[in-house]
């Protein structure tokens, strides 16, 4: 019976820790943000670049921005960014929206993908943290 309790105690510690692991980090991902800024800008005050804005990326429809000028590919792409729609996209950008203008190879670490979407989703469309 020891033998059992032990052992269920240790995969429970198991998937706690896994758990930490994979959750996501504001703080990491704000770090990770510095590479989409020469293009993108996000938080109150946010303006179009060479890419547009981030705010209120989650359900937002893709090539909406007011103001920016997105490529046929983009616009049409009938996407609505969520979680899995985002993750799917920074992995490979040219893999999921063929002919986008976004010139960036993407970000192949889970846990930076994680923590990125983390810190871009806190944003509503006003800029302002949820």
């Amino acid at each position: 019976m020891k033998k059992l309790t032990l052992s269920a105690l240790a995969v429970i510690a198991s998937s706690a820790a896994t758990t930490a692991a994979l959750a996501q980090d504001v703080a990491a991902g704000k770090t990770s943000f510095i590479k989409c800024m020469a293009c993108h800008s996000i938080g109150e005050g946010a303006k179009n670049k060479i890419g547009p804005e981030l705010n209120g990326l989650d359900g937002r429809k893709a090539g909406t921005v007011p103001d920016f000028n997105y490529s046929d590919a983009n616009k049409n792409s009938g996407i609505t960014w969520n979680e899995a729609q985002f993750k799917e996209y920074i992995r490979d950008p040219k893999a999921k929206i063929p002919g986008t203008k976004m010139a960036f190879a993407g970000i192949k670490n889970d846990k930076e993908v994680n923590d990125l979407w983390a810190f871009i989703a806190q944003y509503d469309k006003d800029g302002k943290t949820k």
